[in-house]
């Protein structure tokens, strides 16, 4: 606040608006895995653009906002009175990642992005970088705090809208909209699958067949032979009668002659 002198009164005056930088936030234009998640996003960090603006104690400030909350919102006048993560839900809007000014230097070597809402260990009062809490949209811009209050300012960013995570209970398993080639391809290859599955199958069954009908057909061999060097039975003779075993078969005697008296 600027104090003045008017007719010797003492006057209160507004101190001068930050000053309008003509750079607009923005998230990478090239495909970066991670640059939009359900939680974060990631922005170009803006190289060279507060060189002529602040000086080396000043720090500079990103701004985050709902999209709908950025026409109303309003600087803090001091770092005292910067809006914290924690106020988000009621307030619209907060402002963190905190930075001294020489860290945005055309020489100084630092990450080309920087990420807006990784901090997932956000507690207490301090300004942090906690995840943002729903898709947004949201806008961001850099403000330039000095001792005195805010210095310069970027434009808002457009809109930036983060990615919506799926339930579980919303995937479908069975894909929508089959055409009617698909269906068919389908079914052919399922034909082919069982028709493969059956080939294999009898195949194996075969060959198990088999294996086991040579395995039986050894042992009948092993136990079973033919007495080829014993000749075939011959025919009895006329008369011939068995023998007691092992006495082979004789022809019946002539009665032996009565004796003479």
């Amino acid at each position: 606040m600027l104090m003045g002198m008017r007719d010797g009164v003492s006057t209160c005056s507004l101190p001068a608006p930050p000053a309008l930088l003509p750079y607009v936030p923005h998230v990478p234009t090239t495909a970066l895995p991670g640059k939009l998640t359900a939680t974060t996003f990631a922005l170009e960090r803006p190289c060279c653009i507060f060189d002529h603006q602040a000086n080396a104690s000043d720090a500079v400030w990103l701004v985050v906002a709902f999209a709908n909350a950025s026409d109303t919102f309003r600087n803090p006048p001091s770092r005292a009175d910067v809006p914290l993560y924690e106020r988000l839900p009621t307030a619209h809007s907060y402002m963190t990642l905190e930075t001294p000014v020489h860290a945005f230097a055309c020489s100084a070597p630092s990450p080309a992005l920087l990420r807006v809402g990784g901090d997932t260990a956000c507690r207490g009062q301090e300004p942090c970088n906690g995840p943002l809490p729903s898709p947004g949209p949201y806008r961001v811009k850099f403000l330039v705090m000095g001792c005195h209050g805010p210095k310069a300012e970027t434009r808002w960013s457009d809109l930036i809208l983060l990615r919506r995570a799926s339930s579980p209970s919303t995937i479908d398993p069975v894909p929508a909209h089959r055409s009617s080639t698909v269906v068919v391809i389908t079914s052919i290859l399922a034909s082919l699958g069982a028709v493969l599955a059956a080939t294999v199958l009898g195949a194996m069954g075969a060959k198990a067949w088999g294996s086991l009908c040579s395995q039986d057909s050894g042992t009948s061999t092993h136990r079973s032979y033919r007495t080829h060097h014993i000749p075939p039975a011959l025919s009895r003779p006329p008369g011939c009668r068995c023998s007691p075993p092992g006495l082979g078969c004789f022809a019946p005697q002539p009665p032996a002659p009565c004796p003479a008296e």
